[in-house]
């Protein structure tokens, strides 16, 4: 840690104000296709799929970090893991409510992880939904440990001794980030630009880590719940690395006991994408 830069700790537990939206069908149907979604009832915007719960709260997702970090590192900030604890389906008609707060961090030689937390409720006050969020810091270390982390999800690497109970392929459409960056409300230009991309660092455009996140979580509800949204408690990740445009996903899925908990890990091109996945059923 630096004298010039380091976290604002005093920033911690404050709320982001509220921010409303308004759930419609065409919009939740719009997800879906934007994902590859096959479940008819995802499709019909009946319920919505499972990860269009960071749709509502994407205003809120930047902005409690904006308190804590230093304004010159807020352009090493990457996505980390995503974590989803779900207490009952979005539907269209839901008028909801979203707010965050940045709960705590953790410094690593290669950079921090900073956990922010969002909640999701109804107008009437029932919780839809609850998220932790991580992002990375690239490059920089804080040195210490402060606050509450996001809940742990890591792969027990013993399952690997075991046969996975399914595995999905699916494939990354070439347009797959210009349909799913207006689905989503996600205007990110390193999903949408190629120049912007490689001046990034990147090889390319790359595919928005939810919608790969997305990917995976209907696969986990067509191979593992009978299609059933309504069974899915949590959805967990850690992203490992970008997905591009026009590869395949293989998601390999792992009984991890017998209460409706799965781990899962996807890769593509036989580098993993995404790690430490868990996925909860009721």
């Amino acid at each position: 840690m630096t004298a010039q830069l380091s976290f604002d700790a005093s920033a911690l537990g404050t709320w982001t104000d509220e921010k409303r939206f308004d759930v419609t069908r065409e919009r939740l149907a719009a997800y879906a296709e934007a994902t590859n979604d096959p479940i008819p009832a995802h499709r019909a915007g009946d319920v919505a799929s499972p990860v269009f719960a960071i749709v509502p709260v994407f205003e809120s997702l930047m902005e409690p970090a904006l308190d804590v970090v230093p304004l010159s590192l807020i352009g090493k900030i990457v996505h980390g893991e995503q974590d989803f604890q779900f207490h009952r389906p979005i539907r269209p008609g839901d008028t909801l409510v979203a707010k965050g707060t940045m709960t705590g961090w953790r410094g690593r030689p290669n950079g921090t992880a900073a956990c922010v937390y969002l909640t999701t409720h109804t107008t009437a006050g029932e919780l839809v939904n609850e998220q932790y969020v991580t992002f990375f810091v690239r490059g920089f270390d804080t040195g210490d440990t402060v606050g509450e982390q996001a809940p742990e999800h890591a792969f027990d690497e013993a399952l690997r001794g075991q046969a996975p109970v399914a595995k999905v392929v699916q494939h990354v459409d070439d347009d797959q980030t210009f349909r799913y960056g207006p689905a989503a409300g996600d205007p990110m230009p390193i999903h949408l630009d190629e120049q912007v991309a490689k001046d990034a660092g990147l090889p390319g455009i790359i595919a928005h880590g939810l919608c790969t996140m997305a990917f995976t979580s209907w696969a986990a509800l067509t191979e593992l719940a009978d299609s059933d949204v309504t069974r899915l408690r949590r959805l967990a990740v850690r992203f490992a690395k970008p997905v591009l445009p026009g590869q395949d996903l293989t998601t390999e899925f792992w009984r991890a006991d017998t209460a409706g908990r799965y781990a899962y890990e996807t890769t593509t091109d036989d580098a993993v994408v995404i790690k430490d996945g868990l996925a909860e059923f009721a």
